[in-house]
């Protein structure tokens, strides 16, 4: 099957590179012939690395399976196009509808959107039912995680086609409804959200939260962290979609805080500055390592993504396994969130935060029904 890329950018070409070491032909198309250049030379030298290290027996091999292209109209013969542009949904609509005229009817096409809407993106075709959402995270060929979005127009064969040709490339497939952020992007809201709202409450600086969620909870990194490696162009729009997408629901709230680092310019690593400032010979503040302050924090923000994965569970956004699966792999979590209440105590989940709603009296902290439900009893999820 020949594989089709629509964007040539970091993941566009991250999911070609996975396509092309599974010994597919790949077509790499961009119309800017500047960033299909860079991406052709940044690919060389990637699968040069890979040759040395061993993996792969000939990078030239490899790259003479890509074909790098300027018009649309390279498509023809594809059997699967994956694209993967700017997250601005008339756009990705535009290009579906335009390439649709270019390739056969049996070609799938599959959108790497990290949050929008696929059902929307596969009303722009002539033949929704051949459209469905393919979410690789980043860097693709490292992440192991592919959320598979069947929109309500998809044919049902195509997921457990989907599924099979994930598996055959080394990925790890989850099945996702399609709601706002699927499930990882959604689930993982209050990592990022609770954590600038006890900042900006003044509970705790940057770094004691940080401190705080990798000392206690055994996170990789801690979410300012997380959101500067990420870039606020990324993790806020993310967070920005999600809220709309949601009628605003105010789980989902963004801050002002990281919208004028935005505004400023300053996404976080990539531009030097973000909530941290990432000039040489900066030094980070200390956090302040108080036991009983660090637990608090970590107590707060973990309810807050257990609340949001029993919540995913109870709408019928994933299974069980496949949310446990997703946070595990998608975003490194030390444990799966279901598993974590389990362990946790889904009645200790419940009085947390049964008490962050009665302090603030906000619809954020409101408690799924789900998890009342096994609270009585105190039920396991796993």
């Amino acid at each position: 099957m020949i594989i089709g890329i629509i964007g040539s950018g970091a993941m566009g070409a991250g999911i070609a590179q996975v396509a092309a070491m599974a010994g597919h032909p790949v077509i790499l198309y961009d119309n800017n012939t500047m960033a299909l250049d860079k991406a052709r030379k940044s690919l060389s030298a990637t699968l040069i690395k890979i040759q040395e290290k061993g993996k792969i027996p000939s990078a030239d091999e490899v790259l003479s399976r890509f074909t790098f292209a300027d018009k649309s109209d390279a498509f023809a013969g594809c059997g699967l196009i994956i694209e993967a542009i700017v997250e601005k949904l008339e756009i990705k609509k535009a290009v579906f509808s335009d390439v649709e005229k270019v390739v056969g009817p049996e070609c799938i096409l599959a959108s790497n959107t990290s949050s929008l809407s696929i059902t929307s993106i596969a009303a722009s075709c002539s033949l929704p039912a051949r459209v469905l959402g393919l979410h690789f995270f980043n860097p693709a060929p490292l992440m192991a995680l592919v959320e598979i979005i069947p929109a309500i127009q998809t044919e049902p064969s195509l997921i457990s086609l989907a599924k099979d040709l994930m598996l055959k490339w080394g990925k790890i497939p989850v099945i996702a409804k399609d709601t706002p952020g699927f499930i990882v992007n959604r689930v993982a809201r209050p990592f990022y959200g609770e954590a600038i709202r006890i900042y900006e409450e003044g509970i705790a600086d940057m770094t004691t939260i940080d401190w705080a969620m990798t000392e206690f909870g055994k996170f990789k990194m801690g979410p300012f962290t997380l959101m500067d490696y990420i870039g606020h162009d990324v993790n806020y729009i993310v967070t920005e979609t999600v809220f709309q997408s949601f009628f605003f629901d105010p789980r989902y709230k963004p801050s002002f805080s990281q919208k004028r680092l935005l505004e400023a310019g300053w996404l976080g690593r990539k531009s030097g500055k973000g909530f941290y400032n990432y000039a040489e010979g900066t030094p980070l503040p200390a956090p302040n390592q108080d036991p009983e302050l660090g637990k608090a924090i970590s107590e707060r923000i973990l309810v807050m993504l257990i609340n949001e994965a029993v919540d995913a569970l109870h709408l019928g956004v994933a299974t069980a396994s496949d949310l446990e699966t997703a946070m595990t792999k998608g975003v490194n979590y030390p444990c799966g969130l279901l598993k974590w209440c389990d362990n946790l105590g889904a009645d200790k989940c419940l009085e947390k935060l049964d008490s962050l709603y009665h302090e603030y009296h906000e619809d954020r902290y409101r408690a799924s029904a789900l998890l009342r439900k096994q609270a009585v009893g105190n039920k396991n999820f796993v």
